[in-house]
């Protein structure tokens, strides 16, 4: 749970910056491969990370509605990316409009349950965090390379010089 919105920004750019990462290594030629039918494709899940954004937001009385909620998923992949890196930033602006470090524990009804300012802002990344590892999955089966985010990924320490760990 966050405790104040500086530690919430900075993580909050850190975790756009990985998903951008992610984003940006899927191909038109890959985003809709289904490798499994209980498995969503990449566009599925990019799409779903960024509609989450304003439809958590608006739940939790930072964004007045959820004007994505219901849109196909576009065409291509470059306008995921552009509408994701745009609601990011309107959920920023938000959070550090409407909310201060005093307000982080007061309470708000998400989803029937009552959860703090400072866990709203925690299941933004972690939901974020959560598709973003099944997305790498999913892009190593279809043949994708796969940025280190929290490390280096195989491809990484390959050109590092170093062995992959197994």
């Amino acid at each position: 749970m966050y405790r104040s919105i500086e530690d919430f920004e900075n993580d909050w750019k850190n975790e756009e910056s990985s998903t951008l990462q992610i984003f940006r290594n899927i191909t038109d030629e890959t985003k809709s491969i289904k490798i499994h039918e209980n498995v969503r494709a990449l566009d599925r899940l990019a799409w779903h990370i960024t509609q989450t954004i304003p439809e958590m937001g608006s739940h939790a009385g930072l964004m007045t509605e959820s004007p994505l909620n219901g849109l196909p998923i576009p065409e291509r992949f470059e306008e995921i990316i552009k509408i994701y890196q745009e609601y990011n930033t309107i959920l920023l602006k938000r959070v550090k409009s409407k909310w201060t470090d005093s307000t982080l524990s007061d309470k708000v009804d998400m989803y029937g349950q009552v959860w703090t300012k400072g866990q709203v802002l925690s299941v933004f990344v972690a939901h974020q965090t959560h598709h973003r590892g099944q997305m790498t999955v999913i892009m190593r089966m279809v043949g994708l390379p796969v940025p280190g985010v929290y490390g280096p990924a195989k491809e990484e320490w390959v050109n590092m010089g170093v062995p992959a760990m197994e």
